[in-house]
């Protein structure tokens, strides 16, 4: 498993398998975020498997999958709600852990500064200097609110 601790109570890794659920509990891990939708996961690795896979294990699940280049204001208050709801520490899972980042950086922009977001991001091995228009319109946005 290539887990990447982004703060204390997040970490993003590429697609795990549901025979390592248990250790990511032994690990430490409270709950589990799967940003891999079902279509690009197969039957083996889709949300009602690793849903089976978290319960057996005692983790909370959600489920948001994020299609690839469909980011939306939606998807991220979605995961921005699992974050704030869920114990952690929690692990959000996608093809490569990209899109999970995304959403974690979505929902910080205007709440942190987004050169420290871009930073922390990087620091865990994700590039989000193409995503800084995003962050920044999502930051305008929140301050108007």
């Amino acid at each position: 498993m290539d887990i990447r601790q982004i703060t204390p109570e997040l970490s993003v890794a590429p697609q795990i398998e549901p025979e390592e659920v248990a250790q990511l509990a032994a690990l430490g891990f409270r709950a589990l975020i799967d940003n891999r939708p079902d279509a690009e996961a197969g039957p083996e690795r889709d949300s009602a498997a690793m849903a089976e896979a978290a319960k057996a294990a005692g983790l909370a699940f959600r489920y948001i999958p994020y299609e690839p280049g469909l980011l939306t204001d939606d998807l991220a208050d979605a995961f921005g709600a699992a974050l704030s709801e869920l114990d952690g520490p929690v692990l959000a899972y996608c093809r490569s852990g990209t899109r999970s980042s995304h959403l974690w950086a979505m929902t910080e922009a205007g709440r942190r500064p987004i050169d420290e977001i871009v930073q922390m991001a990087a620091h865990a091995g994700y590039d989000h200097s193409g995503l800084l228009p995003t962050l920044q319109a999502r930051a305008a946005q929140r301050r108007q609110a």
